[in-house]
């Protein structure tokens, strides 16, 4: 990742376009390398400018930001772009399905443009965007689906202290949540989380608490 944080922004409404690039250009740091107006246009822009983060609206025309999310994250070439889904809806059933398409987060589009600036570069350090609410959604959302192993498979690639780690991310549970209710350090707690992304071949925390509702390995209760 380099010092400037190079963005692209994917969404169908050009005056929500102007507004996020007038945001975004007035802040030393950040650089605006592209636009574009749907989610083709969207994938074949990040293909050419290869943006530290990509913010995609999740319905577009031609291509939702979700197939485009979902088309970026299979990209190797693109490993290190991270999307950011925006939507005008909050916690609605889009934002499991772009989870899971490989988007690091989500952010309301009447998102306050402090949080809009630290939410890029929380995703641009490779973190999840992924507030308690967020985390409690996914949760709610697994409820009501039973354990798919067939679609999460790694489970037992991972150790022990591993498992656990990404049990409690899936939690919500910062690293330094982690390092307490573990007895470790922060930095080991940070190890253990990359080595089970790096296993599970996951992009980020986000993928990691995908996984674990998945694979069965944490138990989705609403309560």
């Amino acid at each position: 990742m380099s010092e400037v944080l190079r963005v692209v922004l994917v969404d169908d409404q050009a005056l929500m376009r102007a507004g996020f690039r007038a945001l975004l250009d007035a802040e030393e740091g950040i650089e605006v390398v592209g636009e574009a107006a749907d989610g083709e246009q969207g994938v074949a822009l990040v293909r050419d400018r290869v943006p530290d983060v990509a913010l995609v609206d999740v319905q577009m025309p031609v291509m939702s930001g979700i197939e485009a999310t979902r088309r970026i994250a299979a990209d190797p070439a693109l490993a290190a772009v991270r999307v950011v889904i925006l939507t005008n809806y909050g916690l609605d059933e889009y934002v499991f399905e772009a989870l899971r398409a490989g988007a690091s987060g989500f952010l309301l589009k009447d998102t306050e443009p402090a949080d809009l600036l630290q939410a890029i570069e929380v995703v641009a350090r490779g973190e999840a965007l992924l507030s308690p609410s967020v985390t409690r959604t996914l949760i709610g959302e697994f409820v009501s689906r039973p354990p798919d192993r067939a679609t999460a498979p790694g489970l037992d690639r991972l150790t022990r202290r591993e498992r656990e780690v990404t049990a409690l991310a899936a939690r919500g549970l910062s690293n330094e949540e982690i390092a307490v209710h573990m007895v470790i350090s922060p930095l080991t707690a940070k190890t253990h989380i990359s080595r089970a992304m790096t296993k599970l071949g996951a992009r980020d925390r986000a993928q990691l608490v995908v996984f674990a509702y998945e694979s069965g390995l944490v138990e989705a209760r609403l309560r």
